[in-house]
């Protein structure tokens, strides 16, 4: 997940090939369900987002490497996403509009903030003159990883979107993974590669979600 530098295209291009496979799969059973028109809309604009945020995070924005480890993974955690979501919709079939519209301003929220944030960090990225230097500025200022809350809210979303609870199971899982595995290896990795930049930046910064924890 950390320090892959190399070219992985044939990585990104399963994650690719997958995503459009899931799409084509949920959009065929949203047409053929009898649905409301208006929660199923806004199921599939919300899906299409999902693939053009991470898509172009995977080849245009952050166009860093992936290892086949983390493409499958990403691929299984997706299905959650472009499948998952739409069978649970399907499955509650009459919408709870305020469940929706609550949903709708999570996603919008969990999208912008884990997109704006990866993209205000990018350019510090690129410039050789930061090399080996934390990055502490834009978002990342409020909770060390607020790329990781971003994506809990707009996973949050798209559960409270289909007007199911048990969609809720999906973003609580995706909580839980990034408190008991992703946040501790990628603070361990930063603490050896920035050492006490890091642990003063810990110190003095929230974890995941912002004036909280």
């Amino acid at each position: 997940m950390f320090g892959i530098h190399r070219a992985t295209l044939g990585a990104k291009l399963f994650i690719l090939s997958m995503q459009v496979l899931y799409l084509v799969i949920a959009g065929y059973w949203l047409i053929v369900t009898p649905l409301n028109s208006w929660a199923r809309g806004l199921m599939v604009l919300a899906l299409l987002v999902v693939f053009g945020r991470l898509t172009g995070m995977m080849f245009i924005w952050l166009p860093r490497g992936i290892g086949w480890t983390e493409a499958i993974g990403n691929s299984l955690a997706f299905a959650l996403y472009y499948l998952g979501f739409p069978a649970l919709l399907i499955w509650q079939a009459t919408p709870r509009w305020g469940m929706v519209v609550i949903g709708s301003g999570c996603f919008i929220i969990g999208s912008v903030v884990n997109t704006t944030a990866e993209l205000l960090r990018k350019p510090f990225k690129a410039n050789p003159k930061n090399r080996g230097q934390l990055y502490t500025g834009g978002l990342f200022h409020y909770a060390i990883h607020i790329n990781y809350f971003g994506d809990v809210l707009w996973v949050l979303g798209l559960a409270l979107m289909t007007s199911n609870w048990w969609a809720l199971l999906i973003p609580l899982g995706l909580l839980a993974m990034f408190v008991l595995t992703y946040i501790p290896q990628a603070d361990a990795y930063l603490a050896k590669r920035y050492g006490a930049d890091f642990q003063h930046y810990q110190a003095t910064t929230k974890e995941l979600i912002p004036w909280i924890w």
